[in-house]
């Protein structure tokens, strides 16, 4: 975009004071749209005539840090960024948030709209600049912000209790036991703390990200609450992750309507770090007690009299309502209900009913893993290791490793779960599957404590793959809807994001995939220098790409880092980059395309690039084809975050406008290396 003094009235650096500007990118994925927006921004402040130092938070890490002394002379700060930035450190300054993408096309609109920014006061929400690009809403955020730190909680402290079920648990009639004082009995107890602190750091993150710090105690101290029902009257029940969400957005909206409250200078200090955490904290805990507790006492009452009354009806139904009960809220008051009907039935000579809630109890987190594994495009990286790990929890019968998921998109999960778990329910009861021991999962059959292990195993199989289905269906739904198709949370864009292998032709070998043909670059014996630490070469350079659309060049791409030899499977590496293709467009705008793939089909860090006449459609922001595209291809074990390095340099250098001439100018493979070669 070129502009004129006349243009910018503001252009104080040539017709006036000059200003000290500081700038924050970020990006959910944190790689090139970051850098992009920084390098545009810091070209737009040169032009104009003023100083700035932009901070970019990649996944690489935060760079170029902003010190104290940079904000105490700063005139104002512009946020350019599409996930939760720290504001703390700027109160006082002028601030304008917008989203990554306002960084990009309108540099100059912000040095402008900065200087007449108001100014940020350290309470609440930024103010924003009333044209930014798209951004994620306040809640979701916030919910998100909460999920990814609960997520280690939930991994480590389930997996440290399956392992010590696994190896040192014995079934009892009080459930799969653990002798007390073995080694195993610690490594469970130590599992048990992180599932204990689980709900209170999904809670204090969620009110962080609301209200910042002093939000933190209130939303940690409020989940915890939730989760100890004998504070509000529920001896065996709590309730569950469900409160922990409503602690965590209560906490946070109510530390910032505190931070509104007009108080005296002298007490202004002491608010953030004493006041406000007293008040908020007091006042949530009580209004839980005395307000939340009691309801959700009374449903766990209320519930337990209403099973009561159905042990007499059909078995296909009771299962039904069983398996819903137990996959609604994994812990909180509705399941307990349904756990303790079951295990309480088992001393009286019933176990048929512990056998429904044993077939369902596993259900969740089979399924939810499974639907990592089903449609892998709609999960990120961390999700899908969660996963992963969700899948071993429900091995063993803990429910909880589904939490993650039913937080982050309760309106797709839960319902699944619902399903599932009545279906496996309704066929344990239709089977009279019975469990002797107050426990689920496959495990308790392993142990011998299921009757009817054949059906047993039908049912969970039965409502895993329900669950499963069910939660890729309503997940492609909402995503669609909201136009982000096929997009998970925001996420990093790790090509283990992989969808189903339908997306991509099986059997391609590397003599399949296009090579480029004679466009290849080909230098002889002349002396060019090297590129991007030696990943690119003259090999993997093609001045004409043929394809005329996005997976055809992905593929002819491929087939250029395939001469390389570092490349052992090809279908795989074009894979995985449409995979990322699928999670979202690498089009970045100004005629450039970079995809990228972390992958094992590759031996070593391998760069390809390629030029198009013509264009190509690839979903880029600004809706420019693609003339410039570069590939990406890093191993997987290896690669640490060496292709974030790469795409940051690449990203940057090709804001220059000038630089991006001379790369379309460029005569043949030596004349791009040698424009390449001014990428440091």
């Amino acid at each position: 975009m070129t502009t004129s003094p006349a243009d910018h009235p503001r252009n104080a650096g040539r017709e006036g004071r000059k200003l000290k500007l500081l700038a924050v990118t970020a990006c959910p994925t944190g790689i090139a749209h970051t850098y992009m927006a920084a390098e545009k921004l810091a070209r737009a402040a040169e032009s104009l005539g003023h100083e700035i130092k932009v901070e970019t938070q990649g996944s690489i890490g935060a760079e170029n840090v902003l010190s104290d002394n940079d904000v105490r002379d700063a005139d104002g700060v512009i946020i350019a960024a599409d996930k939760d930035v720290d504001l703390g450190r700027f109160a006082g300054k002028k601030v304008v948030t917008v989203g990554v993408a306002e960084g990009i096309h309108h540099p100059e609109r912000l040095i402008e709209r900065v200087q007449s920014a108001p100014v940020f006061e350290g309470g609440g929400p930024a103010p924003e600049s009333g044209g930014g690009g798209k951004e994620r809403s306040a809640g979701y955020k916030a919910l998100m912000n909460g999920v990814s730190y609960m997520i280690p909680f939930v991994v480590v402290g389930g997996l440290l209790i399956a392992i010590s079920l696994a190896l040192g648990g014995h079934p009892t009639p009080e459930g799969l036991k653990i002798p007390p004082g073995s080694f195993w009995a610690d490594v469970n107890s130590i599992g048990t703390i992180g599932f204990q602190l689980m709900v209170p750091i999904l809670s204090g993150y969620i009110a962080y990200a609301i209200g910042d710090r002093p939000a933190l105690v209130p939303g940690m101290i409020g989940g915890w609450i939730a989760t100890h029902g004998e504070l509000y009257g529920m001896k065996d029940a709590s309730a569950g992750f469900i409160g922990g969400i409503v602690t965590g957005f209560l906490a946070g909206y109510l530390v910032v309507w505190i931070k509104k409250v007009e108080v005296p200078r002298f007490v202004r200090p002491i608010m953030p770090i004493i006041v406000i955490p007293i008040v908020a904290t007091t006042a949530l805990g009580l209004f839980f007690v005395y307000v939340l507790g009691k309801p959700i006492s009374w449903v766990f009452t209320h519930l337990t009299g209403w099973l009561s009354g159905m042990t007499g009806t059909s078995a296909i139904a009771l299962g039904a309502i069983l398996g819903l009960m137990i996959a609604f809220d994994m812990g909180g008051p509705v399941n307990k209900t349904a756990f303790l009907f079951g295990s309480g039935l088992i001393a009286s000579g019933n176990q048929t009913v512990m056998g429904m809630c044993a077939a369902a109890i596993p259900v969740m987190p089979l399924g939810q893993g499974l639907a990592t594994l089903v449609r892998r495009r709609l999960y990120s990286e961390q999700e899908r290791e969660t996963g992963m790990a969700s899948l071993f929890m429900g091995l063993f019968g803990i429910s909880e490793g589904a939490i993650p998921f039913a937080a982050a998109r309760p309106a797709q999960v839960i319902p699944a779960n619902m399903l599932g778990g009545a279906v496996a329910g309704a066929v344990a009861g239709m089977a009279g599957v019975s469990d002797a021991v107050p426990h689920g999962g496959p495990i308790v059959a392993v142990l011998g404590a299921v009757g009817g292990v054949p059906m047993f195993f039908v049912a969970v199989v039965a409502g895993a793959v329900v669950t499963a289905l069910t939660t890729v269906a309503l997940v492609d739904v909402a995503e669609r809807r909201t136009g982000r198709a096929e997009v998970a949370a925001p996420v990093a864009p790790e090509p283990a994001t992989a969808p189903e292998p339908a997306l991509v032709g099986g059997g391609v070998s590397a003599d399949a995939v296009p090579s480029g043909g004679g466009a290849a670059a080909r230098t002889g014996s002349e002396d060019v220098p090297e590129v991007l630490c030696g990943y690119l070469t003259a090999g993997t350079v093609s001045t004409r790409l043929t394809a005329d659309g996005k997976e055809a060049a992905i593929r002819e791409l491929a087939g250029l880092a395939a001469a390389t030899g570092k490349v052992t499977d090809v279908a795989e590496l074009v894979r995985v980059a449409l995979d990322r293709e699928a999670q979202g467009s690498t089009g970045l705008g100004e005629e450039i395309a970079i995809p990228h793939a972390k992958t094992d089909a590759v031996t070593a860090p391998v760069v390809v690039f390629a030029r198009s006449p013509e264009g190509i459609e690839w979903g880029s922001l600004d809706g420019t084809l693609a003339k410039l595209v570069f590939m990406i291809a890093v191993p997987e074990a290896a690669a640490g975050d060496e292709h974030l390095r790469i795409l940051a340099l690449l990203s940057r250098k090709l804001m220059d406008t000038d630089f991006r001439a001379r790369l379309q100018g460029a005569e043949d493979a030596a004349a791009v290396l040698r424009v390449l070669a001014e990428i440091r």
